[in-house]
């Protein structure tokens, strides 16, 4: 059987990931699980040169089964080394969350001119207050005032130095 091979994966590229699978379980005898098109392409234009051109010598087949006998294969996992009891090795510390070094200390009241009105915003430690409501962000809050989302940061002038 003379096979053209280039032209045979030439025509592998041009298939879908349906028909190569089908193409697989023609070349291999069974079906695949996989969906990559690119795997399925190599492993079937290799199946079809093996065939085309014989595969490996039994000569070739013998030499690998003879490096596989002689390899050092573990069966067992390694024996775990004894150690300090896991309690003595954990550590504990306490986690410091540091907030946005842009936004003033909880209790600052943050001013800003807008249409013609002063605005005031109060930082609270979870949150920020705006005409009697509270707000989980600055952005929110500029939401409310603009009516579109903004940057709270950017609407309020914070983290620039001519805003400190």
């Amino acid at each position: 059987m003379h096979l053209n091979v280039g032209k045979e994966v030439a025509a592998l590229k041009r298939m879908t990931v349906k028909e190569l699978r089908a193409k697989y379980a023609e070349v291999f005898g069974e079906d695949t699980p996989a969906n990559n098109k690119g795997w399925l392409v190599k492993r079937i234009a290799w199946r079809l040169q093996a065939l085309a051109e014989g595969g490996l010598s039994e000569r070739a087949r013998q030499r690998a089964a003879d490096l596989a006998n002689d390899a050092d294969l573990r069966l067992s996992p390694p024996k775990a080394k004894a150690g300090p009891a896991l309690a003595e090795r954990t550590r504990t510390a306490a986690l410091r969350v540091k907030g946005d070094d842009r936004l003033p200390l909880p209790g600052t009241i943050i001013t800003r001119a807008y249409k013609g009105e002063t605005l005031h915003v109060k930082v609270l430690p979870h949150g920020f207050e705006f005409e009697g409501e509270v707000y989980k962000s600055l952005s929110a809050v500029a939401k409310a005032i603009t009516g579109q989302h903004c940057n709270g940061y950017y609407f309020f002038r914070l983290g620039k130095e001519e805003g400190r």
